[in-house]
């Protein structure tokens, strides 16, 4: 299973999303998407997993949960949109990552590209920047990533501009 993990896209749908997410299985969506159109076409061209974020408004919020956590293969995933970063997480995802031990805990909003493993929580950390337009980022970024036998294998960061 193939998965494209995108965040921050705040009402930009990039011209290259298609082409470096048409061979995914699905498509997850760390939070502020924007706007409901953005949401659509990304549903229109993939099955769409997601959270909303601090900018989505209610429309968002209708369609997504604020948290998800879902397990593929063994894989316990957790998604949310403000997370922080290893080893200094703030108090929600904490509480998060104590009550679900995920194997995987996907976020965004800092526009930062980070993947790291957290020892200390025993988690794989992912964070795949942003690929919208608004904010001080200065690359559109992505992560790609296939499920195997119960593990995450080929990770790869894709820069789209």
């Amino acid at each position: 299973m193939k998965i494209g993990v995108i965040s921050d896209t705040h009402s930009y749908f990039h011209e290259n999303l298609k082409l470096y997410l048409k061979d995914c299985d699905e498509v997850w969506h760390a939070g502020d998407v924007g706007d409901i159109e953005t949401l659509e076409k990304l549903e229109n061209f993939k099955k769409t997993r997601g959270v909303f974020g601090n900018i989505d408004n209610e429309l968002i919020r209708r369609e997504f949960n604020e948290i998800l956590v879902f397990t593929i293969e063994k894989i316990k995933f957790l998604i949310l949109h403000i997370a922080g970063k290893p080893p200094k997480y703030n108090k929600k995802a904490l509480k998060l990552i104590g009550i679900n031990k995920p194997d995987v805990l996907i976020c965004g909003h800092s526009h930062i590209l980070k993947i790291e493993r957290d020892k200390v929580n025993n988690l794989l950390y992912i964070n795949p920047g942003a690929c919208g337009k608004v904010g001080f980022h200065k690359k559109k970024t992505i992560v790609r990533f296939c499920i195997e036998k119960g593990k995450i294998d080929k990770l790869e960061v894709v820069e789209l501009s």
